[in-house]
């Protein structure tokens, strides 16, 4: 009988619909709250590797990433691997493989002090998007329009305790077309769909007020979306893109995505293609050997 395991920081809605399409497939993952986790690096408990696979859902980077690392280590499957998860957690190493596979995306620099900062959105040109290295949900964002803004904002940043403010990560302002930007999803080897995202703002997260409606998968975006998927390890992804006066670009590629509101827009029961896609893997790849 397969074991599926699913890791949540909390059951969402999309933890619950994902729960409704493994149930639909005849499978009832076991619900691990990522709280109570205990995991030994050097000996991982037995009870792990009785499980198909894990699909690791946590809202937290850090605990989903060591999570996954460890339980990789001792070959238990999940969803997405510990690579996959590592490179899109961090926008400086999604950069790094989109640029070494040939993926269209904005310019972007790298630094560490204010003063380095400021020569890179300068190279970079204004108005410039600062951006954390880790984050989600278009939070912490600044377009920077100017020297002094860049000042105001490298300060602020400076003056902030945990070191992952202390580096600077800068991308060149895209004027998206018509006050929007794209989020498709990769299932696997698969564009499953896509939306538009609209906003009078410029940032168009759904999360920050963005409105969804349907996007057509058009032979661009799909070849696009494959080979940045491809890029970054595979899996289960969102991929957020430009419309860019020279094709589309990519700009940020995201491991434990939400999905909600993409669901009514396109039609498509995403939960229910990540289930499946969840199952056939779990069918085909090796149960973990206890070591």
């Amino acid at each position: 009988m397969m074991r599926l395991a699913m890791i949540v920081s909390r059951v969402r809605t999309e933890e619950k619909l994902l729960l409704e399409a493994f149930q639909r497939l005849g499978v009832e993952p076991e619900v691990i709250s990522d709280d109570g986790i205990v995991l030994d690096p050097v000996e991982l408990d037995p009870s792990w590797l009785e499980y198909d696979l894990v699909l690791a859902r946590s809202l937290s980077a850090s605990r989903g990433l060591y999570t996954t690392r460890i339980l990789n280590s001792f070959g238990v499957n999940t969803v997405n691997t510990y690579e996959t998860s590592a490179t899109c957690a961090d926008k400086v190493l999604t950069t790094v493989a989109l640029a070494r596979a040939g993926v269209s995306q904005p310019s972007a620099r790298l630094a560490f002090t204010p003063e380095s900062a400021t020569r890179a959105i300068e190279r970079l040109g204004y108005p410039a998007v600062l951006k954390p290295a880790f984050g989600s949900w278009g939070r912490l964002l600044a377009k920077v329009n100017d020297r002094d803004s860049a000042e105001a904002i490298l300060e602020h940043r400076q003056t902030l305790g945990n070191f992952i403010h202390h580096v600077y990560y800068v991308q060149s302002y895209v004027d998206k077309a018509h006050g929007r930007d794209i989020r498709a999803f990769v299932v696997g080897d698969r564009t499953i769909c896509a939306i538009y995202r609209t906003s009078s703002h410029w940032i168009t997260n759904t999360a920050r007020g963005g409105v969804a409606s349907a996007c057509a998968v058009t032979p661009e975006l799909d070849d696009l979306c494959l080979r940045t998927a491809q890029a970054v390890g595979g899996g289960v992804l969102a991929i957020d893109l430009f419309e860019a006066d020279d094709g589309l670009v990519v700009n940020e590629v995201n491991h434990t995505m939400e999905f909600r509101n993409s669901i009514e827009p396109t039609g498509v029961d995403i939960p229910g293609e990540i289930a499946a896609y969840a199952v056939d893997l779990a069918t085909v790849a090796p149960r973990p050997v206890n070591r």
